[in-house]
């Protein structure tokens, strides 16, 4: 007779627990990376006193205002809504702003008073990831392009099928890791887990489009 004890049972639902919580936790955070819009900064904390015009903030849509205050450039008038600026107080009352947010909004608000200014583009964003060939050219083909220390060399499948019928998880992991010869993530200590298996799949498929 199977006995269910109920502390198996607390524990199991911590762990579902745990795993929903870091889920929503990961979830948030990645939300939070996303910097927002001019547009999206202004209509949740500038427009409160720059529609009304309250405290002497010059009012959006104001061109004359908006004119004069322009001719410091994004770079002053950033400085001063980082700092602070009369009634206004620093980064606009919002701490978590960014940098590149309170520009944008500024910009925003330029433009929305007759400016032609560009939103500034985000300075935190990752970089956009390197396509496998791109990486192989670069660093994989160093061994895997002779075959030296073992490697398999890239387009060989006699030698790369046995690998990969592992499981591709598994062989990027090796990568990762590093095996045998191999260095951790090739020797390529910036590669990110999902360049590694753009290289590996470069390196397996290579060749087989142009294959008579």
């Amino acid at each position: 007779m199977h006995v269910a004890f109920p502390e198996a049972k607390t524990f199991r639902r911590a762990v579902v627990t745990a795993s929903f919580v870091t889920a929503a936790v990961c979830m948030a955070a990645g939300a939070q990376a996303a910097e927002r819009t001019g547009k999206e900064v202004v209509d949740t904390l500038c427009i409160s006193c720059h529609t009304t015009g309250a405290g002497g903030a010059p009012k959006i849509g104001d061109a004359k205002a908006w004119g004069e205050r322009s001719t410091k450039g994004l770079t002053g008038l950033s400085k001063s809504a980082m700092a602070g600026y009369r009634q206004m107080p620093a980064h606009g009352g919002n701490p978590n702003l960014t940098d590149t947010e309170i520009e944008r909004a500024i910009t925003y608000m330029v433009n929305q008073s007759g400016g032609h200014w560009t939103e500034p583009v985000s300075r935190t964003a990752r970089a956009p990831d390197r396509s496998g060939k791109a990486i192989v050219e670069a660093q994989c083909v160093k061994c895997h392009g002779t075959g030296v220390g073992g490697a398999p060399m890239i387009g060989d499948r006699a030698a790369w099928t046995p690998r990969v019928q592992q499981g591709l998880d598994v062989v990027v992991s090796s990568a990762i890791h590093g095996h045998g010869a191999m260095p951790p993530r090739g020797g390529m200590a910036d590669l990110t887990d999902a360049e590694i298996r753009s290289a590996i799949v470069y390196m397996f498929n290579f060749g087989v489009s142009t294959a008579k």
